[in-house]
């Protein structure tokens, strides 16, 4: 704000402010470093923060900052087909958000195990699972990543380590297909992050659950035309939502380590699983095409 000065003649006497005057910008100006007191308390604040701050490189870096550990699930457990769950060895942190992941059709946990470790290690408990059978369609897998859930936070052995209040879903091809069931039959989800996704069902108008989907441009089994693209635009358009189309990518980019995958699906699930705004410098404005991007859509602010 431009600012003004008016020369006081030196010979005039600076006249003293009344009581009533003085009270009042003290309580003005008590107000004023209150208000400012309670902001800067309020973005700094936030009980589900977990990590240093994110740089490009800490996003982009197979490991984060958390040693990890983790347990085997049998196969004989009900409501799904058993996995590995990753976790944070320290508990210092407190509780963190449960992410339960599923595999495409035919295909086995190890297809997607490689972000088990890698989103753990950013300070989350990650369920990488298989399914009851490897034929099974995306509303069985949606099914049966709420079971793995529900197993996750009340019977695993970790599940104390996991706040039952923060969990999201992730998935590939028909498991793509599944985090959406999963999300309209479990509005409470945080976060969904279909990969490669297929599903017969094109609109999801019922889905309020942040929605991150990432499509391939060379994808011939769930073409970004039919399925991907069709998903997102189905999406409400109050759902926080983005679409990210991976550059030169198969539908089985998902399947192997993959940088942007998991720095873009890791910046979403921060910003609305664990409400970390600090992620959000990654997510707004929408990334331009680049070498690995052919396209990214995004509601902004988030």
């Amino acid at each position: 704000m431009q600012q003004t000065s008016l020369a006081v003649p030196a010979t005039r006497r600076r006249r003293r402010p009344s009581r009533a005057t003085a009270a009042a910008a003290a309580l003005l100006a008590a107000v004023g470093l209150t208000a400012v007191s309670a902001v800067s308390a309020g973005a700094a604040d936030n009980p589900y923060e977990r990590g240093p701050a994110p740089t490009e490189a800490s996003i982009e870096a197979s490991r984060g900052s958390y040693a990890v550990s983790q347990t085997s699930v049998s196969s004989l457990v009900s409501g799904f087909g058993g996995g590995t769950i990753y976790y944070p060895t320290s508990t210092a942190d407190g509780t963190f958000g449960g992410v339960a992941i599923s595999p495409g059709y035919t295909a086995r946990e190890s297809s997607i195990a490689w972000l088990g470790p890698r989103l753990a290690s950013q300070g989350f408990v990650v369920f990488t699972i298989d399914t009851n059978t490897v034929y099974d369609q995306p509303a069985s897998r949606g099914d049966q990543l709420l079971a793995a859930l529900d197993y996750l936070t009340e019977r695993s052995t970790v599940r104390d380590r996991v706040d039952a209040d923060r969990l999201a879903v992730v998935g590939h091809s028909m498991g793509g297909g599944g985090t959406l069931e999963a999300a309209k039959d479990r509005p409470s989800l945080k976060a969904a992050v279909p990969l490669t996704p297929w599903n017969l069902d094109k609109s999801w108008p019922e889905v309020s659950t942040p929605t991150f989907i990432v499509g391939a441009d060379n994808d011939t089994i769930a073409p970004v035309a039919s399925h991907a693209e069709p998903f997102y635009g189905g999406l409400p358009a109050s759902t926080p939502k983005a679409y990210l189309e991976l550059n030169g990518a198969t539908h089985f980019a998902p399947n192997l380590s993959n940088t942007t995958i998991a720095k873009y699906s890791l910046s979403w699930l921060k910003r609305f699983v664990d409400d970390d705004v600090r992620y959000e410098q990654f997510l707004c404005p929408v990334p331009g095409p680049g070498s690995t991007i052919e396209e990214y859509r995004g509601t902004c602010p988030l």
